[in-house]
């Protein structure tokens, strides 16, 4: 089996769980590295010792490289993926969100047009061992799911170089940010597109004291979030950034005429209390409604991959996926339309929440069917 060789542009904490989960990967290994800040640089150094430390993106892609793998901060994503088109297209595995700027959108149409190689968006919670079971098992429990919830009681934005993710001009909110791998699932598990979304949310608790260059951080730390899909599904999210105490980080819940499914995910196991014992292994509970009965299936997760990084072991099933399509054998199974889609239906919720009403997607250009050449509308503290 031939080696893929990766060139990896942006080695913050995400890019360096990329880092240990592709050293794990047969017939794999990490060449070339760009990352500006010396101290994540270094570290990203000891995790591929074997890596050209590059100094740009331009000395990334004159690497003896196979594919990229794009980890930088969120506002650099498309300026970063212009910058491959225009020098040498391979296959790329960009991280989420795609974009943050409603006002790209026309940039983003013309990259989709004009990029011959393959563009596999990083959409982790797909591969979490319970959350792919609950896909798997979701028709034939529910019969059809009617209803979706999705629950996410987490710990706060942790500190990142520059704080670059304390500002929505920078992470493109948090609806964007953090729920985009949600608002994926949503599709995926739906198999429709949304229509219209309704969102509160605020910032009620976290970073309120922080303060750079005189600037207070502008993230929102919850919210709840309702989506209306094509094929008449609904959807929920509820978000709060200060609820790290709850045992379980994400709660998944799909419902149908027969019954109902969820998976019970943990978070980071590194965050879990050593005097409380083992981290919590991932659940999933299928609930039929006829016969009545829950049943409790443990999915425990592979003792190393949770150590290689804070994904539930999803960081690696994904990159063993891509590298299959840089092989040839497999096209990418999370889109660039996929990934698209994703940060307009953060958007959506973002101009919901601002103006306090109901945003059908269409309207608003958002979406990439809809776009229109005069560009989406702006949201307000947002973009």
């Amino acid at each position: 089996m031939k080696t893929i060789r990766y060139g990896v542009i942006g080695c913050g904490m995400m890019g360096q769980e990329h880092l240990r989960n592709i050293a794990l990967l047969p017939g794999a290994e990490v060449a070339a590295i760009y990352e500006p800040d010396p101290g994540m640089a270094a570290l990203a150094a000891s995790f591929a010792p074997g890596a050209v430390m590059a100094g740009s993106v331009a000395e990334v892609l004159a690497a003896p490289i196979d594919c990229l793998l794009v980890a930088s901060p969120n506002h650099h994503h498309l300026d970063q993926l212009e910058e491959v088109a225009a020098g040498r297209a391979l296959p790329v595995l960009v991280e989420k969100p795609l974009f943050t700027d409603p006002a790209h959108v026309a940039r983003l149409q013309a990259f989709r047009e004009a990029y011959a190689a393959p563009i596999w968006v990083a959409m982790e919670y797909r591969y979490m061992p319970p959350v792919t079971a609950l896909l798997a098992e979701a028709e034939a429990v529910t019969g059809g799911i009617t209803m979706l919830s999705i629950r996410e009681h987490r710990f706060p934005f942790l500190p990142k170089v520059g704080a670059w993710n304390r500002f929505n001009r920078n992470t493109g909110g948090t609806f964007v940010e953090k729920c985009c791998h949600f608002f994926d699932l949503m599709r995926l598990a739906l198999g429709s597109d949304p229509v219209r979304i309704m969102a509160s949310g605020g910032q009620a608790v976290n970073h309120l004291e922080e303060r750079y260059e005189g600037e207070r951080p502008d993230v929102l730390d919850h919210g709840y979030v309702i989506v209306e899909f094509e094929n008449g599904t609904r959807a929920m999210l509820e978000l709060c950034m200060f609820a790290e105490g709850a045992r379980y980080q994400e709660e998944i819940s799909a419902v149908g005429p027969l019954g109902k499914i969820e998976a019970l995910v943990p978070g980071p196991g590194r965050f879990w209390p050593a005097d409380l014992g083992p981290a919590p292994v991932p659940q999933v509970i299928v609930s039929p409604r006829h016969p009545k009965g829950p049943r409790v299936l443990d999915v425990p997760v592979d003792p190393a991959l949770l150590e290689a990084g804070d994904h539930n072991g999803s960081t690696f099933y994904q990159h063993e996926r891509f590298a299959a399509v840089v092989r040839g054998e497999a096209a990418p199974e999370v889109t660039l339309e996929d990934g698209w889609w994703a940060v307009a239906m953060g958007q959506a919720a973002h101009l919901s929440a601002a103006e306090a009403r109901a945003v059908v997607l269409a309207e608003e250009g958002l979406t990439p069917a809809a776009a229109r050449a005069e560009g989406p509308r702006v949201i307000a503290g947002v973009s």
